[in-house]
């Protein structure tokens, strides 16, 4: 599904150039569960956005389903990112006045049809991550973790192949953190291609495989031998709980 070659990234500011990703070669099939992982600074970011989309390589290639991204205008590179990429972040980012169904339909407005159906499409996409009964509840009204999984239930909604998750359980708490990290886990059983950005080994240790990024180059690139499995420590939470 993915393909990177000699994949560079340098940023300008008038003579001064600042290289942020340096030869970095790797390929994701279809279905896969990856962590990208490194410290602040490292690139990892820089690299999502250019995996989603949002950005261009300024050297090497990127191929996505055998498209060479980089060769694209705006208006296409739009386009590829809106039906094949859903994005999950860090900071939520959704509108503070709507509900959680209004912030779940928004990605609808860029798709060339806007569907009869989407409130159904919403309610069912949020549904999916749990929350069936906070449909009509405002970000405000919600905690970090259902605002998380309404921010999950937005990427959804255009039923991409690839989520691409920038440090999602960064702004939480310990149990909602594993329950976000049990719903990618549902997503990758049913096919979806994961990629997780984190900076935390105990994060990616979730996923299948680990890439990790040193000074805008991919140090190692490595198979979980035994991925972390969030349901079986959240019902170890629960058992605690219940104990005390």
């Amino acid at each position: 599904m993915i393909e990177v070659q000699g994949l560079e990234k340098t940023y300008s500011t008038g003579s001064v150039t600042t290289p942020v990703l340096k030869d970095i070669n790797f390929r994701i099939n279809d279905g896969e569960y990856v962590a990208i992982m490194g410290t602040s600074g490292t690139g990892k970011s820089t690299l999502m956005n250019i995996l989603g989309c949002l950005d261009k390589p300024t050297g090497g290639s990127y191929r996505l389903d055998d498209t060479d991204v980089g060769s694209l205008d705006d208006d296409t590179l739009s386009h590829l990112r809106n039906r094949k990429v859903g994005f999950v972040f860090q900071q939520f980012h959704l509108l503070e006045r709507a509900t959680a169904t209004r912030n779940v339909m928004l990605p609808l407005i860029y798709v060339e049809d806007y569907p009869e159906d989407a409130k159904k499409m919403a309610e069912k996409s949020l549904s999916s991550v749990g929350l069936a009964d906070r449909m009509e509840y405002k970000p405000n009204e919600l905690s970090g973790g259902q605002q998380q999984r309404v921010a999950i239930a937005r990427a959804l909604i255009t039923e991409p192949e690839i989520i691409l998750a920038d440090e999602p359980t960064g702004n939480l708490d310990h149990k909602s953190g594993l329950e976000v990290m049990a719903i990618f886990k549902r997503l990758h059983q049913k096919g979806r291609t994961i990629i997780l950005v984190t900076h935390e080994q105990a994060v990616a240790d979730h996923a299948q495989r680990i890439i990790v990024l040193k000074d805008g180059k991919i140090a190692e690139d490595r198979r979980v031998e035994k991925q972390r499995d969030p349901d079986v420590e959240l019902s170890t939470l629960a058992g605690g709980e219940d104990e005390q």
